[in-house]
């Protein structure tokens, strides 16, 4: 299955990131030459998504000035200038943009180099895993050994069947969620108009044995301090040079 629209969450506000987020919005934080964002929105673009809505509220103008400039990608901006929605209430905000097929949510400031070439990108795998009669959400995941700038704490523990439950109630085969999941946008159709994390659904796709993980394939870098910059740039350079 070709998954043909995406949503990219990028509206926070970059905090951790100061004081370079003082001036410019987080997902434009240069790693390796090239803003954050493009990372998720070139992985999309491989993966045969044309349509993707975005949502901006930190340096809102920066964003849509960027985003306009993109190429190759229809990009709808999803305006959170009046009140920041958190990740669920962004989801939902932005889903609204799109149609009702099944959907890429990607972050932002959440990348991965290092894809097996000749090989099926790991967007196009994970479209390949999702099935709407038994899932709810396919979530791409990660082992913490193949990632950079990671805090070190699990997420899930992935079951044999690849079902997902949370770390801290079956730590038997840990895995870190790496930023990019399918679903269809129908599962948020009962959203609240409010902000709320995403997490809600996660837990809500849990009991209902709904929620579905798949690894990745290379290694996973997550940028949240300007000290770790170094760090995902000297990654990078180890892969580019052994690739």
């Amino acid at each position: 299955m070709t998954i043909r629209q995406a949503m990219v969450l990028a509206a926070g506000l970059g905090t951790r990131m100061r004081p370079i987020t003082n001036t410019i919005p987080k997902p434009l934080v240069k790693i390796g030459e090239k803003p954050m964002i493009d990372y998720a929105l070139d992985s999309l673009v491989e993966a045969g998504v044309e349509r993707a809505a975005v949502n901006v509220h930190h340096f809102a103008d920066q964003m849509e000035a960027h985003l306009k400039s993109y190429p190759g990608l229809d990009i709808l901006v999803s305006d959170e200038r009046e009140a920041l929605m958190d990740s669920g209430g962004g989801l939902a905000k932005g889903l609204k943009l799109l149609g009702r097929e099944p959907v890429f949510v990607m972050n932002a400031d959440l990348f991965w180099i290092g894809e097996p070439p000749g090989q099926p990108s790991n967007l196009r795998r994970l479209a390949g895993f999702f099935d709407a009669e038994r899932m709810d959400m396919a979530l791409l995941c990660v082992r913490i050994k193949d990632t950079t700038g990671h805090n070190g704490k699990n997420d899930f523990s992935l079951g044999s069947d690849g079902r997902l439950t949370r770390y801290r109630d079956d730590p038997s085969n840990p895995v870190v969620y790496a930023g990019a999941i399918v679903m269809r946008p129908a599962l948020l159709d009962d959203a609240p108009e409010e902000a709320f994390n995403l997490n809600i659904y996660f837990d809500k796709a849990i009991a209902r044995g709904r929620l579905f993980g798949m690894m990745m394939e290379g290694h996973w870098l997550t940028v949240g301090t300007p000290d770790a910059i170094d760090d995902a740039e000297e990654t990078i350079r180890r892969f580019r040079t052994f690739a």
